[in-house]
């Protein structure tokens, strides 16, 4: 119950807060959330807001504070040096996928899927989503899982999907 406490309340307060910056990107509906305060970080760490405040479209699916704060600190603080830039910079291209996918979008997918679809992530590795026990998950390509908690936050160049752990290629 608290669960479902938490998911719903973090809904409503990313769609109130897509709809104060509707005009503005998905960097912008980021900036303006602080449960992703961390993926701003590491999205500036890497140089990646003017590519993600271009025309797009984008799909995003965004870790959140408490996602980024499942990976170990050290190794954290260590991929937001410049030195691992290359890095961060796959690791952050591999939650976005080339075009305005909405919930409605990806449950067609995965009802024509039989469950299951393969994306083709920016990075050109590939991420998938699957449909199982009544929820929507992310599975990266070390075999491991992410939830989608919350959907179509939308900007003007894109739209957002909430996830509750950092994806990770090979």
């Amino acid at each position: 119950m608290k669960k479902l406490v938490f998911i719903l309340s973090t809904f409503v307060a990313l769609t109130f807060n897509n709809n104060v910056v509707a005009q503005g990107t998905i960097v912008d509906v980021a900036v303006g959330n602080e449960n992703f305060s961390t993926l701003v970080t590491a999205l500036k760490a890497a140089e990646l807001v003017k590519a993600l405040q271009g025309d797009g479209p984008f799909t995003v699916f965004a870790p959140t504070n408490a996602a980024f704060a499942k990976i170990d600190s050290a190794t954290l603080n260590s991929l937001l040096e410049k030195k691992n830039q290359k890095a961060l910079a796959n690791i952050l291209t591999y939650h976005v996928v080339s075009g305005k996918l909405a919930a409605a979008d990806v449950v067609a997918a995965l009802k024509k899927g039989n469950g299951k679809v393969e994306l083709k992530a920016l990075n050109g590795a590939i991420l998938t989503v699957l449909q199982k026990d009544d929820k929507i998950w992310l599975k990266d390509q070390n075999g491991n899982y992410s939830e989608i908690t919350a959907t179509d936050v939308m900007g003007s160049n894109g739209v957002i999907h909430v996830i509750d752990s950092v994806v990770m290629p090979k």
